[in-house]
């Protein structure tokens, strides 16, 4: 209770992208050899610890070696690699996975029924994926989208929000290749543009798409796509529609046109 109000004297919070010279380390090495005040521990969290210059890192490594039976250090970061082997040696290390899709949907989907508020599913889909397996930003997105929606969550209002281009956009596209429906493909594509969207951002999608639909290919590898079920059901039908040659053929061209379209002028 003490740590969740802030009380707490023995628990400190270091962020290390804003206190990453030496001389904050210098500090945090000067008060590790005062023992606790009230519990057994004295605990120093470092956030975002990747950020820390190498004389800091250097600076740490000795309070590391020695450190005295009471301190307690709990670094944690999201680039791991750019952290000096030898802090990494004398840690316990712990790799969080992501988090799943559909549990962020969930966890969405409580919190909108606990403030009264309708969401449509495919709604906070759009949210999860937008927050990449991270809950503090799905929060933070849901919020945004709250306040402007207000008690009803509309598919179409996140997208509108977000500014993304939905699944929806690939699926129509893609039918178009197929059908081979040139002219109405550029209208689309003119469509995309005139809507705010970037054309190399549009070509990175598609390229995206077709490898999930490749992926989709066996019925085993479907689960894998982190998507509703609505959404899987369309994969399916899709990529029944698509052969293997076609779809490697157009993932070759999309990734092709990915690295050119920076320097096109058409």
């Amino acid at each position: 209770r003490s740590i969740s109000d802030g009380s707490a004297m023995d628990v400190f919070e270091i962020d290390a992208a804003s206190n990453r010279g030496i001389d904050e380390i210098r500090d945090l090495r000067e008060s590790v050899k005062f023992a606790p005040t009230a519990g057994h521990y004295k605990i120093y969290i470092i956030d975002e610890v990747h950020m820390l210059s190498t004389p800091a890192f250097n600076a740490f490594l000795k309070t590391l070696e020695e450190p005295p039976e009471y301190a307690i250090f709990i670094l944690a970061t999201t680039e791991k690699h750019k952290i000096l082997p030898t802090i990494i040696s004398r840690c316990q290390v712990y790799d969080f996975n992501r988090i799943q899709l559909a549990d962020t949907v969930d966890y969405l989907k409580f919190v909108a029924e606990q403030e009264n508020i309708v969401a449509e599913r495919e709604a906070l889909e759009v949210i999860a994926q937008k927050a990449d397996g991270a809950m503090r930003d799905a929060l933070s997105i849901f919020d945004q989208i709250v306040s402007y929606c207000g008690k009803e969550i509309k598919y179409k209002t996140v997208i509108d929000i977000l500014n993304v281009l939905d699944y929806d956009t690939y699926f129509k596209i893609t039918d178009l290749i197929v059908t081979n429906n040139i002219p109405q493909l550029l209208v689309e594509f003119n469509s995309i543009l005139a809507h705010g969207f970037d054309g190399q951002h549009f070509i990175s999608g598609l390229a995206g798409h077709f490898r999930d639909l490749m992926v989709c290919k066996n019925n085993k590898t479907i689960a894998l796509m982190e998507v509703g079920e609505e959404t899987q059901k369309k994969y399916a039908e899709q990529t029944a529609k698509c052969d293997f040659p076609f779809l490697v053929r157009a993932l070759e061209i999309a990734s092709d046109c990915d690295l050119k379209y920076k320097t096109s002028r058409t």
